[in-house]
């Protein structure tokens, strides 16, 4: 977020979606992402896969939880099920408190990586949310938002019921045309509620921002 001046209003200097969008997120769909995992990443996985298979539960990603105060909220929101809160801060992730909840865990990890092992290991999301709101404003970065990058088709591949929110517009739209050319149907709406699940929520809705939610039955 711009640090000048309001530091929750996110400064850009582009205007409406980005002009090559649509030729990027094609580019990604038709050619497969094969840069070498990261290690820390792929340790992480393994360690947490076999979790994962001795709970045998739905599985719920909260990927960029930042401090992870959203993942326990989605975990008592989704006792059905376990979530696994991702972000490649460590010093964001030392800030959440002891857990109080056994159905969820945090990892620091790379996304790239881990979204790819998870579609390689087959892995079906009930639910993934993607509630960090500031991914990269500046026009030249549009290959470092998530629609942008080549890691967008995994998003894809896992399923679930997506679900984005923002208060920078723009991300939300591109992310809507993104997924309408992957063949993919979403819906966009204001979103309120009387209890903030992130920091970011909090202080943007304290200083009268609007935030706008995507949700998407992903077909995987």
């Amino acid at each position: 977020m711009n640090e000048s001046g309001n530091s929750r209003v996110i400064s850009s200097n582009q205007e409406g979606l980005h002009e090559q969008l649509d030729e990027v997120v094609l580019k990604h769909l038709k050619h497969a992402f094969r840069k070498p995992y990261q290690e820390h990443t792929l340790a992480a996985f393994k360690e947490c896969e076999k979790w994962v298979e001795q709970q045998g539960k739905a599985i719920i990603f909260d990927s960029c939880c930042g401090v992870g105060e959203s993942t326990y909220h989605l975990a008592k929101k989704h006792p059905e099920a376990i979530v696994l809160g991702m972000d490649k801060s460590a010093d964001r992730l030392s800030k959440h408190p002891q857990s109080i909840a056994d159905n969820y865990r945090l990892l620091q990890v790379n996304l790239n990586d881990f979204w790819r092992l998870a579609v390689e290991a087959e892995w079906q999301l009930s639910h993934h949310y993607l509630l960090y709101p500031n991914p990269w404003p500046k026009a030249k970065h549009l290959q470092r938002r998530w629609h942008g990058s080549a890691v967008f088709p995994s998003i894809l591949q896992l399923g679930g019921e997506l679900e984005l929110r923002s208060n920078w517009f723009t991300y939300i739209h591109e992310f809507e045309r993104a997924l309408e050319l992957a063949g993919q149907q979403s819906k966009v709406e204001l979103y309120t509620s009387e209890q903030a699940i992130t920091p970011f929520e909090r202080k943007y809705w304290a200083s009268g921002q609007k935030s706008l939610r995507l949700t998407a039955g992903l077909k995987g």
